[in-house]
């Protein structure tokens, strides 16, 4: 996997809807740029991605979870990426998820629920929405959130960009009912 570049982004919510927040929330992304060993042709075997994918699950969890602080655990994950015009939504697909998820979890210390994740076409510039959820449990919906990162030179047309995002804690003041994070078993994934 050859990576042109990783690019991390910190976002701090002090006051959301005129009200401030009773502690900031702090979203954290991390992206890689890398170069698409597939861009421009079809190939049947996309296990090199696949790879890919795991390593980059441990290298942007890594630096996700270390610009997040160790003073708050992570809460909610998700995962997204953009790949350039050369290339096709499957390659993203490769990368996303047979084997980014394990590595990631690892790095923020668990998960229960799936990470959830969002692909598109798009060239230099195009910005994603990485959807977020809490890490333990789906239907909490406190934590149903995103965070939208583009890369201003990325992806070329033969890259892939690909980010994960964590954050310590769901929107500011949810109050649209469902779940509670402190009533979350965390048992299946779901609640």
């Amino acid at each position: 996997m050859e990576i042109r570049k990783i690019v991390t982004i910190v976002e701090e919510v002090f006051i959301d809807g005129e009200k401030k927040a009773e502690r900031p929330i702090k979203k954290v992304a991390a992206v890689a740029v890398i170069k698409n060993p597939f861009s421009g042709v079809y190939k049947e075997n996309l296990d090199e991605l696949i790879e890919a994918g795991e390593a980059l699950g441990r290298l942007l969890g890594e630096k996700a979870v270390a610009a997040l602080g160790k003073e708050r655990p992570v809460e909610s994950y998700g995962k997204a990426g953009v790949v350039g015009e050369k290339g096709e939504l499957e390659h993203l697909a490769a990368i996303l998820h047979p084997k980014l998820g394990t590595p990631l979890r690892d790095a923020v210390g668990g998960g229960k629920a799936i990470i959830p994740s969002a692909k598109k076409i798009g060239g230099m510039g195009t910005p994603i929405d990485i959807p977020l959820h809490y890490k333990d449990a789906a239907f909490v919906r406190s934590h149903f959130d995103a965070m939208t990162v583009s890369v201003s030179d990325a992806p070329k047309s033969d890259e892939i960009l690909v980010a994960i995002a964590v954050t310590d804690g769901g929107r500011p003041h949810p109050r649209v009912g469902g779940l509670k994070k402190e009533e979350a078993k965390g048992e299946d994934g779901l609640r």
